[in-house]
Order: C-alpha cells, then structure tokens, then sequence
C-alpha cells in the first residue's frame, strides 16, 4: 500500500468543503436540499470584469507566461487598494499575486514559519488555517472566544496563550465564519500587545467591505501603523466581488518576505492566469457600484436571517457585522434525539439536519469546538425562510 508523507496525511480535509459537496450530490438525487453551507456570493460577477477578461483572452499577449509575482497593473491596482483601505502605502514589489486567498494564506505562513513556531489562532477559525500553520511546520494555538464575547478574543487570553515559541497572531475582521468585526479600540489593544511582544500578524481582510449598520472593519496597520513592518495582509477579489471561481488573491508584505513569496510561486505554480489577473484590474478599479448592490443585499438578508433564527427554541445568535455568516450557539439543542437518534455533537446534529430536514449547515467542528453551526446567508429571500422554517420544525420534532 502507498502512504502519503506524514506531514500531507496529517491535513484534515475542508469540513465547509464536504458539506456543501454531500448537499450537492443529495441535491443531483432528486432531493430537495437548501444549503447554507457554501461561503460564497450568490451573484454573478458583474459584467463589466467578465469583459474585460473576453478582451484580455482574445490578446495574444495574455497567452504566454507573465511574472510570478503578478501582473504590474494588478499589483498597481493592489498597491493603490491597500492604502485606501488599509492605510498603508507599500510598493508594488511588496505585492504576490495568487490563485486565490487560500495560496496567499499558505505562503503567508510558509515564508514566516519555521518548525515549532507557535501561531495564536482565536478561534473560532476558518478552516484552512490551522493547516497552513501545519504545512509551514507550525503549530496553531486555539484561543477560543464564545458567543458570550461576540466570538472576539481579548489581549489577557491572548497573553495566556503565549510561550516562547509564540511567532505570530493571525488577526481576521471580519470573521469568517463568525462575521465578527473588531473595534477600533479593540483592535488598538491587541496591536499594542502584539508591539511589546513582537509578534508577526496575519491578517486576513478578505471580507473588509462587507460590514453593516454603519460599522467599518479597520486593518490592524491602518490602526496601529507601528505593526507595519511585521505583518502580512491577505485579501483577494473572491467575496466582494462575486469572484470565487475566478482564483485571485494576493499577499502585501516586507520586501523580503515578498521576494522569499514569489519566489516560491515562482517554483509552486509559475504565474497566476492572466485573463483571471485583467479581470481583477477591472474589478478594482472600475465602477464599484456592483459591490454596494451586493453588500445591501447581504444586509437585507442578515436581518431575515437573524429573525427566522431567533425564533428558533434553543438558538442563540450574536448580531455579526460583518461577512455573510451567523454563528448560532446550538449547545442547547445538543443532547435531544430524532426518532431514537440522538445528537450529542454539533458534527451529529448537522449530519441529521442535512439527511432529515434537508438543510445544509456547517458543524463547530469545523471551525473550532463542538455546539455551534454556520449559516451562510448567500443565497435567497425564500430559501433562507424556508431553510430556517424546515431547521425550526426539525427542532421542535425532537424527543
């Protein structure tokens, strides 16, 4: 029998991933299944970027390798991005572009990361993270922060959690999958600890632009721009811009860390598709009204999503901020039973939604520790009233 290296076979699959393939392959049976797995816009891209990028296929000059690192106009573009957004004004130089927020994530760690380092991951956390970490020859720290604390974590765990070996912190608002958005108060607190213990920050603003009710999700180095020079930005085209299928995502960091990046890229997958790059240009510098449609939709939908959920025996749900997600704390729920099946587990719980109730959601386990589900809301007015409908009723046949 062949086995796969160790560090390889130690990788846990994506839970969001099988989630939303087993509610697939339920659907293609004939079964009527709504998702709130998938954390990805229910929206086409906007027209405009998909232009630009039938104009950039049909120029010859697109057909042949590019730069490792990126496109000029792109990582222009980027440059230009993260000092509107971010405050921080950085060379194109210091800017890799990738096949999408995942890569950038994983050579994040991989340029920072040596073997034992200790990386402190609040949590509840995406879930590739902790097996970037892995890759890199890290270990991930989980600093969990519950419902009670609107899923965010504090300098005093955070100072708890730290060894010798603590390397870096990875800083993400707003959460996926918890839609939670620091304050700028908080933020400042944390980056003034991560100074006085120089620590390196990851921080993923991939959900930057997709806040509500007047909240605005502040980058940790626009708040605290003396953590500059130790921290790595990710972010990419995927979720404000509906461009999930499109692969686009970048890192900005120190020259160095940026050479050591692209020169990775450089051996791992050459240079990111070309047509995917002209239509991310489009994306970031032209018309951005298509992104503010998208985001009050998500609005609309968070407001109904939140009433169904509250309405539901046994379901607590803190107010996210931002992203597209609600974190429901389900603990109550756990320890009942469905026609002599009991679910002791969020895991077991999701499992007899999707298989009973047809409702796809993603288990704690996923993201952390066991008693919560996530509920995507990128997807319809209806669906989203009759998937919480079907999850109530459901609920309310326990025994």
């Amino acid at each position: 029998m062949v086995h796969p290296s160790a560090r390889i076979a130690a990788i846990a699959p994506s839970k969001t991933m099988a989630v939303d393939a087993k509610a697939k392959a339920l659907q293609a049976e004939g079964r009527s299944v709504i998702s709130f797995g998938a954390g990805e816009p229910d929206f086409p891209t906007p027209e405009h970027i998909v232009e630009a990028a039938v104009a950039a296929a049909r120029d010859p000059k697109n057909h042949h390798y590019t730069a490792a690192a990126g496109l000029p106009t792109l990582r222009q573009a980027i440059a230009d991005k993260t000092a509107c957004d971010a405050g921080l004004t950085v060379q194109p130089s210091q800017v890799v572009v990738t096949n999408g927020g995942k890569q950038a994530v994983y050579q994040a760690f991989a340029t920072l990361i040596n073997d034992g380092d200790e990386v402190l991951l609040p949590s509840p956390y995406w879930t590739t993270y902790p097996e970037s970490i892995a890759l890199a020859g890290g270990h991930a720290v989980e600093v969990f922060a519950g419902a009670d604390q609107d899923y965010k974590v504090t300098v005093d765990q955070l100072d708890a959690a730290r060894t010798e070996r603590t390397r870096g912190f990875v800083f993400v608002s707003p959460s996926n999958p918890t839609g939670a958005v620091y304050s700028t108060d908080e933020i400042a607190a944390l980056g003034q600890w991560l100074l006085a213990n120089d620590l390196w920050v990851v921080t993923d603003e991939i959900y930057q632009s997709l806040t509500y009710d007047g909240v605005v999700a502040r980058s940790i180095v626009d708040v605290v721009p003396e953590l500059a020079g130790q921290t790595i930005l990710v972010n990419g085209v995927a979720k404000s811009y509906a461009m999930t299928g499109w692969r686009i995502g970048w890192m900005v960091a120190a020259p160095e860390l940026a050479e050591a990046a692209a020169t990775l890229q450089s051996h791992l997958c050459s240079n990111v598709n070309n047509i995917a790059q002209v239509a991310a240009v489009a994306a970031l510098t032209g018309p951005q009204e298509p992104v503010e449609q998208m985001r009050q939709a998500f609005a609309r939908r968070r407001t109904l999503i939140l009433e169904q959920l509250r309405s539901v025996p046994g379901v607590e749900v803190p107010t996210p901020d931002g992203a597209f997600y609600v974190y429901a704390d389900v603990r109550a729920v756990l320890g009942d039973s469905w026609d002599g099946v009991r679910a002791d587990t969020s895991l077991e719980l999701a499992d007899l939604l999707l298989d009973r109730a047809g409702v796809a959601a993603v288990p704690g386990e996923a993201f952390g520790p066991s008693g919560y589900l996530r509920f995507s809301y990128a997807l319809g007015d209806e669906a989203i009233v009759e998937g919480i409908g079907r999850l109530r009723d459901f609920v309310a046949s326990s025994s």
